[in-house]
């Protein structure tokens, strides 16, 4: 995981609900046992037509999807099975961030584990950035995770997040990271352990 304080790139919108896992990267996409090369799989079902050619309507086949690192998206996103992929399709292809109303729970999990970013913003604060992008959809927006700040040329919209989450995401903080940081408690309860077992089996005198 990367430090992440901030960010500033280019946001795309896929205005829909209920995007689950099956659709960021479909289950014929899963045969390798690899992290690696899913950025081609992610929506393939909508990015790509029948015969293997780019859909010129889909978001990510323009100029502004190329460039995308920021996903505005809508309700219960990333909903369905529990595959990790989804979150590194989406993060080998480039994005950091992805602002929703809502994540299903089992998505949020995988993506702290990874280091993307989850921002839930409520409808309305939602439709002003949506607002934002329709007026000058090649501007950068800046996300402040410290400050906790959404940031377009003409708005700012502050986000709350869980502190847990933002004290991992800022010190680049996985599940192993985490588990050191209580490294001399974890080697003090194994000592005690062992004590009181070898006490009660009676393997040292008290």
């Amino acid at each position: 995981m990367n430090p992440f304080t901030t960010h500033k790139g280019q946001a795309i919108i896929i205005d829909q609900a209920n995007i689950d896992t099956d659709q960021i990267i479909p289950k014929e996409h899963l045969k390798t046992i690899k992290r690696t090369g899913l950025s081609t799989a992610l929506f393939s079902d909508w990015r790509y037509l029948p015969n293997g050619n780019n859909n010129p309507n889909f978001i990510l086949n323009t100029d502004l999807g190329k460039e995308a690192s920021i996903l505005v998206t809508g309700d219960n996103f990333g909903c369905g099975s529990s595959r990790e992929h989804a979150v590194w399709a989406l993060m080998q292809y480039g994005f950091s961030v992805i602002l929703a109303p809502s994540f299903a729970d089992i998505f949020k999990n995988n993506a702290l584990k990874n280091g993307l970013l989850l921002i839930e913003l409520d409808t309305n604060k939602l439709t002003e950035i949506k607002q934002s992008l329709a007026k000058n959809p090649h501007q950068k927006i800046e996300i402040d995770l410290i400050n906790q700040e959404v940031k377009s040329n003409i708005l700012t919209v502050n986000f709350s997040i869980d502190s847990f989450i933002k004290e991992r995401l800022i010190n680049r903080l996985d599940d192993i990271d985490m588990t050191f940081q209580y490294e001399q408690s974890i080697a003090n309860f194994e000592n005690q352990h062992d004590f009181q077992l070898k006490k009660s089996l009676k393997l040292i005198s008290t």
